[in-house]
C-alpha cells in the first residue's frame, strides 16, 4: 500500500525537494562540493586530517598509463578500482583475489588484464563520472571486514551510511550486499539496508527492493542480531568529517576492518532518502532538533547528544522479543 502524503508528514518523511532546498542548499556550500564529489580529494583530506581510510595503491590519470593497471596490482591480493568522481557505485570494479591467469571478482566471475584496462579506459573517458567529464580511476586495498559481519552480508564488503548534519550523526544504515546487487552495497542494485539504532548500533529495521526483510536473502541469517562493533568510534569519525569538509548536510559512508576499525570509505554532499525507509521513521524531526541547538559544540558532545536523544527500539527487536 501506498502511504499518502499526510501520513508520510506525521512519519516526518522529507522528499528531495525540502532535502534540496532546505539543507543541502542552505548548508552545504558549493564551492566545498569538490571535496566530496573527487574520492580522490577526499582520501588526501582524510590523511591530512588523521581519519583513516583504505590504503591507496594509486592512480590512472591518462590513457597511456592504462597499460601499466596489472603492474599497479601485482602483489596485492585483491583490490578495488573505482571512478574519482563517480556516483551511486556505478564503476566500481571488485577483485577478491588473483591468481597466474587473472583477476577473480567476489561473485567467482574471471577477469583478464585486458578487462581491466578496458574498465579503466571507461573511467578515464568519463562512462561512470557525474555529468560525463574526463575522470581519474582510483585503485585502493581490497577490504579486510571484520568477519562477525561475514553472516549479513554476500560477496562483497557490507558499509555503514551514517548522515550528519551540522556535526551530529542524526540516521544510520548498514548497507548488504548480495547476488542481486552483484556484491555491492548499492539499495538500487538490490543490497539489503538495515537501519542501526543511533544511540546502540543495533538493527532496527531491515528493507530490500523497498520491502521488508527479517533475514538476508543470500545467507538466510536474521537481522535482528546485527551490532556494530566500535560504534562509538564509527559516530565519532563521521561527525568529525563535518570539520573536515564544512559540508552542513552530509552521508559518510564507512566501513568496518578487521586490522583498522572504522574506516572512512566516501562522502556525499547530495545522499539519498533511502535511509529513512531503512530506519522505517523520516529525517526531519531529528533535523528540526539539531537546528534548535547552539554552534560550536565539540564533536564528543554532539554524538553524545544524538546517541540520547536519537535511541530507538526497532521492529526487528520487537518481533524477536
Amino acid at each position: 500500500m501506498w502511504a499518502t502524503p499526510s501520513q508520510l508528514k506525521i512519519k516526518g518523511i522529507i522528499g528531495m525537494n525540502r532535502r534540496n532546498i532546505r539543507y543541502i542548499g542552505r548548508y552545504n556550500d558549493r564551492r566545498l562540493y569538490p571535496l566530496v564529489d573527487d574520492k580522490l580529494q577526499t582520501k588526501l583530506l582524510a590523511k591530512r586530517y588523521g581519519i583513516t581510510t583504505p590504503d591507496l595503491i594509486g592512480t590512472v590519470s591518462n590513457q597511456f598509463s592504462v597499460k601499466h593497471i596489472a603492474e599497479m596490482v601485482a602483489g596485492h591480493p585483491g583490490f578495488v578500482i573505482k571512478p574519482a568522481k563517480g556516483s551511486g557505485g556505478k564503476g566500481i570494479l571488485v577483485v577478491e583475489r588473483q591468481d597466474a591467469e587473472g583477476y577473480i571478482k567476489p561473485s567467482g566471475h574471471r577477469l583478464y588484464r585486458e578487462d581491466l584496462e578496458r574498465h579503466v579506459s571507461n573511467i578515464l573517458s568519463g562512462l561512470y563520472s557525474l555529468g560525463g567529464s574526463p575522470d581519474v580511476a582510483v585503485v585502493e586495498a581490497l577490504i579486510d571486514f571484520d568477519e562477525s559481519l561475514s553472516e549479513y552480508t554476500y560477496e562483497g564488503v557490507p558499509d555503514i551510511r551514517v548522515i550528519v548534519f551540522k556535526g551530529y550523526p542524526i540516521m544510520a544504515m548498514m548497507r548488504l550486499s548480495t547476488a542481486a546487487s552483484d556484491g555491492k552495497a548499492n539499495l538500487h542494485q538490490g543490497a539489503v539496508g538495515v537501519g542501526l539504532d543511533i544511540a546502540t548500533g543495533t538493527a532496527l529495521r531491515g528493507v530490500q527492493f523497498d520491502r521488508t526483510r527479517v533475514d538476508h536473502p543470500d545467507t538466510g541469517h536474521e537481522l535482528s542480531s546485527l551490532k556494530i562493533p566500535d560504534w562509538d568510534v564509527l559516530l565519532t569519525l563521521a561527525a568529525n568529517c563535518y570539520e573536515m569538509t564544512g559540508l552542513g548536510y552530509l552521508g559518510t559512508d564507512m566501513v568496518l576492518d578487521r586490522r583498522h576499525g572504522p574506516m572512512l570509505l566516501e562522502l556525499n554532499a547530495r545522499p539519498g532518502l533511502a535511509i529513512q525507509m531503512a530506519n522505517g521513521e523520516g529525517l526531519r524531526p531529528r533535523l528540526d532538533l539539531i537546528e534548535r541547538q547552539d554552534e560550536g559544540i565539540d564533536v564528543e558532545a554532539r554524538v553524545a547528544f544524538a546517541r540520547q536523544h536519537f535511541a530507538r527500539r526497532g521492529e526487528l527487536q520487537e518481533a524477536v522479543a
